[in-house]
């Protein structure tokens, strides 16, 4: 592993930082987590006509620049630094790598573009750490596992057989047929990142009864007939989230193979996104750390700079050290994700974000009574750390779920 960035990796990173410094300081982000969408599109529209930020690391064929996810996680640390609300993890995290993997050449080539180019935005509708296999195996029961719950998918005009119940429905849906033109889905999502402003969603849904259980990917448009969707408040205002209600929405399947490896294919695109989340947390604790240090240095008690005391220096000397490590994880992560199999991604988000955390809070308190104020970006910081907790992890089941995927403590038990 040559652990050096290239001339063009560094380039990435300083053209993002700078059009962030000059289109999304404090203000502009308060004013636009305010508006109907909880996103500036000029800001949106300058990132990805400008930088091609959206297609980065989508190959060229479908309108992307041909980069990797390196590049992106790269470009996503510079996003994490200034918490700059845009709709950039749902559209070139989350969905477009699932597209790409999973998608119809025609589904392909109509879709991507398009994100690329950042004319349609997308989000993935489902629970974040569950669906995404960063907390525990994905063939959980969180997709409905053949009963009540979830999102409850049938191939329309299907007619027949006992029924598959969906929440608060309080009927059966028929069985679905083999070969059915269309499909269907009933039930709601909660937590949907951009769920109330992406023009398109994928949702994954069950289908098929306990007996057939299996879960797929479907493609909605944003003003499909059924579709309800509600900005909920959230923590972290820079991310804004949805509940998503389907009934009886009228849908199309993502690749024409309801036999996909869909599974599989979430698993992998939560660890490159891990990958990605941990840079993004990185860029932000780095920031954090950055204003402390600064305001240290200027705020005065008993004649001399507060930062000037021994234990405000122990106490910025292991947050400095906290992200160091936490950055070389990150870094490897979003590399391991284009060059290896390893699945190390959930293990550098939860060290990515304890570091934020920790680095968010002795922010807090070194600022003193204005820190934690609405009016300072200290707050805001901690925000994001702890929602991103409850949206992905935690840190200690995201690292349980690697011991257990890794089989550490069998092995362990085995030695003895």
């Amino acid at each position: 592993m040559d652990a050096r960035f290239t001339a063009e990796q560094d380039e990435i990173r300083r053209a993002v930082r700078e059009l962030l410094r000059r289109r999304c300081g404090p203000e502009e982000s308060r004013r636009a987590v305010d508006t109907p969408t909880g996103y500036d599109p000029a800001l949106w529209t300058a990132l990805a006509a400008q930088l091609g930020l959206p297609g980065l690391a989508l190959p060229e064929a479908y309108g992307g620049v041909g980069c990797s996810v390196t590049e992106l996680a790269l470009a996503c640390e510079e996003t994490g630094r200034v918490l700059a609300p845009t709709p950039l993890l749902g559209t070139a995290v989350l969905v477009a790598p699932l597209v790409l993997a999973l998608g119809t050449e025609r589904q392909r080539a109509d879709l991507l573009p398009r994100m690329a180019s950042g004319a349609l935005t997308a989000t993935l509708a489902a629970p974040p750490g569950a669906a995404l296999g960063l907390t525990g195996d994905n063939r959980a029961e969180w997709a409905g596992g053949g009963r009540a719950g979830g999102v409850q998918a049938r191939p329309s005009g299907g007619a027949g057989g006992g029924g598959v119940a969906t929440e608060g429905a309080g009927r059966s849906l028929p069985e679905e047929q083999p070969h059915a033109p269309g499909w269907r889905l009933y039930g709601e999502v909660d937590q949907v990142l951009d769920g109330h402003s992406a023009d398109l969603l994928l949702v994954a849904a069950h289908a098929g009864g306990f007996a057939r259980s299996r879960t797929l990917l479907f493609l909605v448009p944003g003003d499909a007939p059924g579709l309800v969707r509600t900005r909920q408040r959230a923590l972290d205002a820079t991310r804004p989230q949805a509940r998503v209600q389907l009934r009886d929405v009228e849908v199309e399947l993502l690749g024409d193979d309801d036999g996909a490896d869909v599974l599989g294919a979430l698993a992998r695109t939560g660890n490159t996104a891990a990958g990605v989340l941990a840079c993004e947390a990185v860029g932000a604790a780095d920031r954090v750390l950055e204003m402390t240090v600064e305001y240290v240095k200027q705020r005065e008690q008993f004649g001399r700079p507060v930062g000037s005391f021994q234990a405000v220096k122990h106490r910025l000397a292991d947050v400095y050290v906290q992200l160091q490590a936490a950055r070389s994880a990150a870094y490897f992560a979003a590399w391991a994700a284009v060059h290896d199999e390893r699945r190390v991604g959930g293990l550098a988000l939860a060290q990515a974000l304890e570091a934020l955390h920790t680095a968010a809070a002795e922010g807090i308190q070194l600022h003193g009574g204005i820190g934690f104020t609405w009016e300072h970006e200290a707050q805001l910081y901690f925000k994001r750390a702890t929602a991103d907790e409850l949206l992905f992890g935690p840190a200690h089941r995201l690292r349980a779920h690697a011991a257990d995927a890794a089989r550490l403590f069998e092995r362990a038990e085995v030695s003895v």
